[in-house]
């Protein structure tokens, strides 16, 4: 049975975060490959993933432009069949509704304050800056996505991830954020695209 490594700091930080409802960061330490992401507990006391995962699996995923050090900088691409298993024990692919509550935390549909405060590009009309403030450490990087025949898409201008909420029994939702519109987009996608995947804590 897998188990969750969490550093003294980090539960330390949890505790005191769910103590005063404020933002705590945190570890944890998939034991399946011995990767390391950063982790927050958000105000409202979910915590998630503050790094796109990374879990290479058999079938299902891909490195944008099957380069490893873009799965490095951005984390790995699933399609959604593989993004509903693939996160570790103890957490879980969130919902749609899930991901209603965090951009609703951030108040109402600002992407900006979720965006990582480097990495995403220009918007180039109004050569304004496209990263963001990340208010609560939730870091969101533009890691693109995968279309059919292998189309990679959007690096540095776009970021996609799947929830686990299923649209019509055909499509499924997925939430975006881009380099030039401060807002989380909500859309149904086909599950055959590659998108990246934030993990949240199954029993926070």
């Amino acid at each position: 049975m897998r188990k969750l490594l969490l550093t003294t700091a980090a539960v330390a930080a949890a505790i005191a975060g769910a103590v005063a409802g404020e933002t705590a960061f945190g570890t944890f330490t998939d034991t399946r490959d011995g990767q390391t992401y950063k982790t927050v507990k958000m105000p409202d006391g979910k915590t998630w993933m503050a790094q796109n995962l990374n879990y290479k699996t058999k079938s299902g995923s891909w490195c944008y432009y099957d380069s490893l050090s873009y799965c490095k900088k951005y984390g790995r691409l699933y399609n959604w069949k593989t993004a509903k298993t693939v996160c570790p024990n103890g957490w879980k692919l969130p919902s749609n509704q899930e991901w209603d509550s965090l951009v609703t935390m951030a108040h109402g549909l600002s992407g900006r304050k979720l965006k990582s405060k480097s990495g995403w590009h220009d918007e180039c009309e109004r050569h304004e800056n496209g990263n963001g403030t990340d208010n609560y450490g939730f870091s969101a990087l533009p890691g693109g996505g995968r279309i059919f025949a292998g189309v990679f898409y959007n690096a540095g201008d776009y970021g996609y991830w799947w929830t686990a909420t299923e649209d019509s029994g055909v499509l499924a939702y997925g939430r975006g954020m881009n380099y030039e519109i401060d807002y989380v987009d909500e859309h149904s996608f086909n599950p055959s695209y590659g998108f990246s995947v934030r993990c949240v804590a199954d029993n926070p």
